[in-house]
């Protein structure tokens, strides 16, 4: 009996699945928030006002993280389908693709974080 011990392709088919689901509850949670508009610009206004917490700030870095590791992860899931000789190369396309979520993460997070900690996240 063999055991799948896991490895670089699973945890990065993992994280796609789980950012893909994230992503998705988020776009649905935004278009029931938009909806809200049809009851009226108090409810709307006052719904809007919630996020303004700093708990939401963060929640939108780890939107943000999620967006970038999923877009990230589907090129490189992409450059596999068309050039399928390129998978001798996945854990180097991997560490790249994680290079290029630090560099680009890593700044934004950093100002992002600095906005929802002090209260102005718009």
């Amino acid at each position: 009996m063999s055991f799948y011990r896991g490895g670089i392709g699973q945890w990065s088919w993992i994280l796609h699945r789980v950012t893909g689901v994230a992503v998705l509850l988020f776009l649905l949670a935004h278009i029931l928030d938009t909806a809200l508009i049809m009851l009226g610009p108090e409810w709307y206004n006052r719904i809007i006002q919630i996020y303004r917490y700093p708990f939401f700030g963060l929640m939108e870095i780890g939107l943000f993280a999620a967006v970038l590791y999923h877009s990230l992860n589907g090129v490189r899931v992409t450059i596999v389908d068309f050039y399928p000789a390129s998978t001798i190369y996945y854990k180097q396309m991997f560490l790249v693709q994680m290079i290029l979520f630090a560099l680009v993460f890593l700044p934004v997070g950093w100002i992002m974080l600095g906005h929802a900690l002090q209260g102005l996240h718009p």
